[in-house]
């Protein structure tokens, strides 16, 4: 009797194992994962919610509005110190929190979300996460101008990763938890269920592989469900009247403007860009304190709040009046210059915040201003104007994303226009097309791509970095070593490699010098090389190979 109770127990012991290792290892394809993806779906879409809402109270708050949808508006008869100082206290707040919980003061985004997904077996830094998600939140509420979604994304991430180490699951794994949790955070964050879905595939995993698309329309779906028990079934934005376009002749313009769109998206990304490093050499030869850098930026900030108080938060006010033809050509094509100028500031300046619901609205002014223009030139062969404003935003928001496929769904799904599929798909796809060869594909990799973090290439040129050469390396004492002597040769021609480098260094000094191994050395603190091993040739192929068959495996299964 007791010999038959203790087999079924071994017997069910044995069983639970072998589906442990079912779920860590190949836990798309286990029906416990789709649970598991749920749960992960609501804590990242109540996560978004409560960040949503904080940004909300909190910006009511210091602003004294009852209303920050109409915050713009509101801030027009606030005394211009108030709307000067408060972005500045705002930076300070920043500073301090970024000096105090990160190493470098450097906010987190969706590019270290993507890093981590390709580098960090799914997995982001949670102490400096946890910074960046105040940061965006103080920056959100006291006048930075920046977007939410960045922030929503890192929260997400911070999420999945606890799960992902709790559960103690690999790489694929731990990947698809990932996208699961990005997918329901963006879907609460814009009730937005599809492109929440495909933004996770497309932006954050880099690939559309079967496996992971069922739970991540599962975590999508409960992140959607969380915000409409919220804030109902509405969309961001409503538009006036029809949308439609009129004329089959009209298309050409919307090719026309789907190119500009990509050039004004491009000049975004670079004024980031240029401002970041004009701000970090200003910093460097002034000796500016980090946490000064912040508040310096809310300083600009405020200044041009003054007199464009549009630029405030997300702006959101400004995105709806632009849809709706409630601005001028000249105000306008104001507002969008002010408004990348803003941008830049901001994120330059190390606020924190994300660059979305930013490039929407300066997408929605920019097909604005070509509305006006087209119109005005062929008013009998023209649609709506404001159908170039919807066009627009789609056009720049997708070039700076790098998504089309997303950007375009989530356009539908933020003003609830299906009509115009025509027109957005045309202006997304060649303003993607000129952007992607501009910078490098998008601006989350053009961040990485600054950092020496080569992900735009593909697997087949970040892969490499992933291995150190310590780790391929044979040891002395191993069977197949390298001959002493001629590693001794070697190092005294200059003929060596550090062990702390990766094959991204290694393998070009193979190609440079023919040789079938090179020593691998470590340096003393005179400087002189000491040997640790070899590496050879045919291991870091071996490697590299291996890699990228795991890499292919993984996408296309």
């Amino acid at each position: 009797m007791w010999g038959f109770v203790r087999k079924q127990v071994h017997l069910a012991a044995v069983s639970s194992s072998r589906g442990w290792d079912l779920l860590r290892h190949k836990g798309p394809s286990q029906i416990q994962f789709w649970f598991i993806a749920l749960g992960l779906g609501i804590a990242s879409g109540f996560a978004a919610i409560l960040f949503r809402w904080s940004i909300e109270t909190l910006q009511a708050w210091i602003y004294g509005t009852e209303d920050v949808n109409m915050l713009h508006s509101f801030a027009e008869g606030l005394p211009w110190v108030w709307v000067l100082l408060i972005p500045v206290v705002g930076g300070v707040v920043v500073g301090i929190i970024l000096q105090t919980m990160t190493p470098d003061g450097r906010v987190r985004t969706v590019a270290d979300v993507i890093e981590g997904a390709a580098l960090g077996d799914g997995r982001v830094e949670k102490k400096a996460g946890i910074a960046s998600a105040l940061c965006a939140l103080v920056t959100l509420s006291s006048g930075g101008s920046s977007g939410r979604e960045g922030p929503v994304v890192h929260i997400a991430a911070m999420l999945s990763s606890w799960v992902a180490n709790t559960l103690r699951v690999d790489g694929i794994t731990g990947r698809d938890l990932l996208g699961c949790a990005v997918a329901a955070a963006v879907s609460a964050s814009f009730n937005a269920p599809i492109a929440g879905a495909l933004f996770a595939l497309e932006v954050v995993l880099r690939h559309f592989a079967l496996h992971a698309f069922a739970p991540i329309v599962v975590a999508s779906a409960a992140g959607t469900v969380i915000n409409r028990l919220f804030y109902g079934d509405v969309t961001e934005f409503v538009l006036p009247g029809t949308t439609t376009v009129e004329f089959y002749l009209e298309l050409p313009a919307f090719f026309l403007l789907g190119l500009v769109c990509g050039l004004v998206a491009v000049i975004t990304m670079r004024s980031v860009f240029f401002a970041d490093d004009f701000e970090s050499a200003l910093q460097d030869r002034m000796g500016l304190p980090r946490w000064l850098r912040p508040a310096v930026a809310g300083l600009l900030l405020g200044a041009l709040a003054i007199w464009f108080p549009h630029i405030i938060g997300v702006g959101y006010e400004t995105t709806s009046r632009a849809l709706s033809g409630g601005l001028l050509l000249h105000e306008a094509f104001i507002f969008a210059v002010i408004k990348v100028a803003a941008v830049a500031i901001t994120l330059a300046g190390r606020m924190g915040g994300g660059i979305f619901s930013p490039s929407l609205m300066i997408g929605a002014l920019t097909g604005l201003v070509f509305g006006h223009i087209a119109t005005g030139l062929f008013p009998e062969a023209s649609s709506a104007f404001t159908l170039y404003a919807l066009a627009g935003m789609g056009a720049v928001a997708a070039a700076v994303l790098g998504a089309p496929i997303s950007t375009t769904l989530i356009v539908f799904e933020l003003t609830g226009d299906w009509q115009t599929g025509l027109a957005v798909m045309v202006s997304v796809s060649m303003s993607t097309a000129l952007a992607s060869r501009l910078v490098d594909r998008s601006f989350f990799l053009s961040q990485l791509e600054r950092r020496n973090v080569h992900l735009a290439a593909g697997p087949q040129a970040y892969l490499l970095a992933m291995f150190r050469v310590q780790g391929v390396m044979r040891k002395p004492d191993d069977k197949q070593a390298a001959d002493e002597q001629a590693c001794f040769d070697m190092i005294d021609q200059g003929l060596y490699v550090l062990s702390s480098a990766t094959l991204e260094t290694a393998l070009p000094l193979f190609d440079k010098s023919g040789v079938a191994f090179l020593p691998v050395v470590t340096l003393n603190e005179e400087g002189l090389p000491i040997l640790q091993g070899a590496l050879f040739h045919v291991d870091a192929l071996k490697a590299y190979n291996r890699a990228l068959a795991a890499t292919a495996a993984e996408e296309h299964s």
